[in-house]
């Protein structure tokens, strides 16, 4: 799929000796990365930032957790600081960047990261997502702000209101552009990026490149620098994929093995029904478990969510509708209780865990029925993983629990 698209691997040992300074960002910007824990360019940064500086459309491909979002933000800001030299910042203007987020917790924490890279240099950020009342949204753009980060769909709802002007737009980024697409966003993703500024940057980050994606490519991306997130990526050894095949009526007792341990556990489950359950069984053995599935209001999914952050439970029993706003840098197992059924769902549950270059597992539990489907699945994805056939009790089950 798009053979015309050559992306550049750049490996980890090639960016060693590089600093963001070299990149081409200012000192205030520097320091807040430094401030933010970011001293040294990971690889997608060493590859993109400088070609952003440079007003080149880009191409990404990298799943979560790769170090995206100071990929795009820190040279986004600088090239937002570079248009302005000079001007004065009126009262109401119009902003000059926009980042597009399939879901309001992503949207939050690129602004989490972004907002003080920002400040830093005079820029004001502003949030704008459905689900909650529009009113200060709207302040805030009539006040004027530089950089826009939100969701597709109150963004548009704001440009058909005549509330926001995305005219000036000059920097437009697509952040998880294939959940974008999943989530039905394609359209109105379209006639956004078409309001924005004529000859417009856009960068689009993705972890797959599928038929959708791709028409956003063809239409909005011109000669863009196409870039793999190597020594990020899937199979980069960041993450250990480990299949354990075993006997359905074993299935809780192995998974309860599993997740026994200090670390924090995120457990996939198909179903509400079965992540509650899950979540259940798994607290009445001792182990502080949640369920996080789609019938739970915003707050309580909010919840659910930081308990895990702060290591107020050890784990999150998910659906994957759910799942799409975790976004938790140090959990370090993912187990696939239910296995996906497409390569894509896979690549995105695994993009949970092993994030920021930390090492990660992913284990995932099938019965023997599956065995070739599951072969296919991993080819699709380009995963190598071992194969184990295991009972509760095994060594196999012991020593992943306490690899971790």
């Amino acid at each position: 799929m798009h053979e015309r698209l050559q992306a550049e691997a750049v490996q980890a040992g090639e960016v060693e000796n590089v600093t963001f300074g070299d990149l081409g960002l200012g000192e205030n910007i520097v320091r807040t990365l430094v401030d933010l824990g970011a001293h040294h360019p990971f690889p997608i940064q060493a590859a993109t930032i400088t070609p952003i500086l440079e007003g080149k459309d880009v191409l990404a491909r990298g799943r979560t957790g790769s170090g995206k979002t100071i990929a795009f933000g820190a040279p986004l800001v600088e090239s937002v600081l570079r248009s302005q030299a000079g001007g004065r910042r009126e009262f109401g203007r119009s902003p000059r960047a926009l980042i597009l987020a399939p879901t309001r917790e992503l949207a939050l924490q690129i602004d989490r990261t972004i907002q003080p890279i920002a400040r830093s240099v005079g820029l004001f950020t502003t949030q704008i997502y459905g689900g909650v009342p529009q009113g200060r949204q709207v302040g805030a753009l009539k006040k004027g702000v530089d950089i826009i980060i939100g969701t597709p769909g109150r963004i548009e709802d704001l440009v058909n209101q005549g509330k926001l002007d995305l005219s000036e737009i000059r920097i437009a980024v697509l952040d998880e552009a294939d959940h974008m697409c999943e989530l039905g966003f394609l359209e109105p993703v379209q006639r956004i990026l078409r309001h924005t500024a004529d000859g417009s940057q856009k960068l689009l980050f993705s972890a797959t490149l599928d038929r959708e994606v791709a028409s956003l490519v063809d239409e909005f991306l011109v000669e863009p620098a196409v870039y793999e997130v190597a020594g990020e990526d899937q199979d980069s050894g960041t993450i250990d994929h480990r299949v354990l095949v075993i006997d359905h009526r074993d299935k809780t007792e192995i998974l309860t093995s599993l997740v026994d341990r200090d670390g924090k556990t995120l457990v996939f489950a198909r179903t509400r029904a079965f992540a509650e359950m899950l979540a259940e069984q798994l607290d009445d053995a001792g182990i502080r478990a949640l369920a996080l599935h789609g019938d739970l209001n915003q707050a309580k999914r909010t919840r659910n969510l930081e308990r895990l952050t702060s290591g107020r439970v050890q784990v999150l029993v998910a659906t994957d509708v759910a799942a799409r706003g975790i976004h938790v840098d140090d959990i370090d197992l993912v187990v696939q209780a239910d296995a996906p059924d497409e390569y894509k769902t896979y690549l995105h549950r695994s993009g949970r865990t092993g994030r920021a270059g930390r090492q990660g597992t992913v284990v995932t539990l099938i019965t023997r029925q599956r065995r070739r489907k599951m072969t296919e699945l991993l080819e699709r994805a380009e995963i190598d993983a071992p194969f184990d056939e295991v009972r509760p009790g095994d060594d196999v089950v012991e020593s992943l629990r306490q690899a971790q």
